[in-house]
């Protein structure tokens, strides 16, 4: 499975329903399951995100399934960061010409 970090802002709507966002978030890990990706871990954040989110995904469809699905509540904006691990980033520089 391949790893990726999804940087979360609230928008307006989002933060208007902050009650709310513990039960989106419950709702994001079982749609994670439901597409056969896993939420790895949640974070609240300060700074430039409010969340950052790690979830592992089959291939990078399937979590651009998961971003368009969540972010259509209109609750969030997010930008999503392919991760490779240290095993990954060896074999990538090791193929470099």
């Amino acid at each position: 499975m391949a790893s990726y970090a999804i940087l979360a802002k609230y928008t307006a709507q989002g933060v208007k329903n902050i009650k709310e966002s513990p039960g989106r978030v419950e709702a994001f890990r079982a749609l994670c399951r439901k597409m056969g990706a896993e939420m790895k871990s949640f974070h609240l954040a300060m700074g430039r995100y409010d969340l950052v989110v790690h979830v592992d995904a089959p291939d990078d469809a399937t979590l651009a399934k998961i971003i368009l699905a969540t972010s259509s509540g209109g609750n969030v904006s997010t930008e999503t960061l392919r991760l490779f691990t240290e095993a990954e980033y060896k074999s990538i520089v090791a193929g470099l010409p």
